[in-house]
């Protein structure tokens, strides 16, 4: 069993995929959006980490209004592919 998650794993199946399959401009084209996905993957930690730090620390100091706490936590549950 894997904890890849799953958009990295595409990222992988993508990179050999092209690998075997394409050659010259296809070839780096598919590298180029295996390397944006990636970037993007961290990304999407970092803000939703930080996210998370953000709701912990107001629910610590009392909280948001409760349209930017549901907000926040349906923001949070779609990220880890949860339901709001």
């Amino acid at each position: 069993m894997t904890t890849q998650p799953e958009t990295l794993r595409l990222v992988d199946e993508l990179v050999l995929h092209a690998h075997y399959a394409m050659n010259g401009e296809a070839f780096s084209s598919a590298i180029a959006a295996a390397t944006e996905l990636r970037r993007l993957h961290e990304v999407n930690q970092e803000l939703l980490a930080a996210l998370k730090y953000l709701l912990a620390d107001a629910e610590d100091c009392g909280g948001y209004s409760p349209e930017i706490h549901n907000i926040a936590r349906a923001s949070i549950a779609k990220a880890e592919g949860e339901q709001a």
